[in-house]
């Protein structure tokens, strides 16, 4: 057992539980009060102290496009096939990668990694702990969401090659084709089962099927305001779930994503503009889409900033329009409930995974240093 006393208990579901105390057993949160008695095996006097859910990063490609290795370790893009559904992050992602520990000291507990932008379906994501040496143990939802792109950059890689997309249409097309290829390819399949007849499996189809079925969404690259409209048409014609992912535009067409009804995951503002699409990028969104009601998460996009850095982004947010705890929930319970990994996480509840974070003050500020990274019960990180 390992026992938490003393904190400040950001707890994200129930408010927040002044020198609380927090008991774990077996990897889960059993406990959680003013004062606990135990004979723990090992205790945590957190006074002064800020104990949180461990952060999650909504979006990134940690693992799947390594750091420190040069190109032998980057597996993000399969840019010779604009349609890729079949692809599994967990096939590319190295636990190895040195980015997995940065993570760990900045109190991220948990991830949603993945393929990058350059195909229009470019595979399937991952949620993972940010711990561990086997990918099947680390992973805790999978596959997690589908990624498509809209936009530039399924435009800019496949006009160089001379195929389909070099248009915003096309893009759309080969999207909505697919998307129609699956829902027959479905329907033949349930067919032949019924009858108990053979049937050809297709392992692009089979990857499209949890779409249509709801069980995960996909997972939109948009920037521009009209990248995130042809993302929501789209999901709306086929009656399925979306994030959307970056809405640099957001800030321009709040009604209408609030109307949609899709969640989005924000980010990253701290970057250059470096391409036509991010040209209005701006602190603006976080303030609109809270202005509206949409519920969004803040992502760092890793490595394109590094994945450290988020609470960093979820503080400037703060300075910008959140209070403290609306913030905290961008990169907890928020982005949590988007990656569709709540029951397990992004909050300190009796009987979720105990993920937790230990600070020195509040660490969406610079000073404040992690303290302790536990993650399933395990302390991960200890300073010094």
């Amino acid at each position: 057992m390992l026992l938490i006393k003393n904190g400040k208990i950001f707890t994200m579901s129930d408010g927040i539980l002044e020198g609380g105390s927090i008991l774990i057993d077996k990897g889960k949160i059993v406990q959680i009060s003013e004062e606990i008695n135990s004979a723990a095996d090992e205790i945590i006097d957190a006074v002064g102290a800020w104990v949180t859910p461990g952060f999650v990063e909504a979006h990134c490609h940690i693992g799947i496009h390594q750091q420190d290795i040069g190109g032998e370790g980057v597996d993000i893009n399969e840019a010779t096939d604009p349609v890729t559904p079949h692809l599994r992050a967990i096939d590319g992602i190295n636990p190895m990668d040195t980015a997995f520990l940065d993570a760990v000291k900045a109190g991220i507990t948990t991830v949603m990694t993945g393929p990058g932008s350059a195909n229009v379906i470019g595979g399937q994501f991952v949620a993972m702990k940010t711990s561990g040496k086997c990918i099947d143990e680390m992973a805790i939802l999978e596959p997690a969401a589908l990624k498509i792109a809209l936009g530039e950059n399924p435009k800019r890689v496949y006009k160089g090659k001379n195929r389909m997309p070099s248009t915003r249409m096309a893009t759309a097309a080969l999207l909505r084709e697919t998307l129609i290829r699956a829902k027959n390819y479905k329907a033949k399949k349930e067919l032949a089962l019924s009858k108990g007849d053979n049937f050809d499996i297709d392992i692009r189809m089979e990857a499209m099927i949890p779409v249509l079925d709801k069980n995960i969404p996909l997972k939109a690259h948009a920037h521009r305001a009209d990248d995130i409209l042809t993302a929501i048409r789209i999901a709306k014609e086929f009656d399925v779930r979306l994030t959307i992912d970056h809405c640099s535009e957001g800030h321009l067409i709040p009604e209408y994503i609030k109307e949609a009804g899709y969640p989005v995951i924000i980010g990253p503002t701290m970057t250059a503009r470096s391409k036509v699409e991010l040209k209005n990028k701006s602190f603006e969104t976080y303030e609109q889409l809270h202005k509206f009601g949409v519920k969004f998460a803040i992502m760092t996009d890793h490595p394109v900033m590094p994945i450290q850095y988020l609470p960093i982004c979820a503080g400037l947010a703060s300075k910008y329009v959140l209070d403290v705890e609306e913030a905290l929930k961008t990169i907890t319970i928020n982005a949590a409930e988007i990656c569709g990994v709540d029951d397990r996480i992004g909050s300190i509840e009796v009987g979720k995974d105990a993920d937790i974070a230990i600070f020195s003050g509040n660490p969406m500020e610079l000073a404040s240093e992690t303290l302790y990274t536990i993650i399933d019960g395990e302390i991960r990180y200890r300073r010094n």
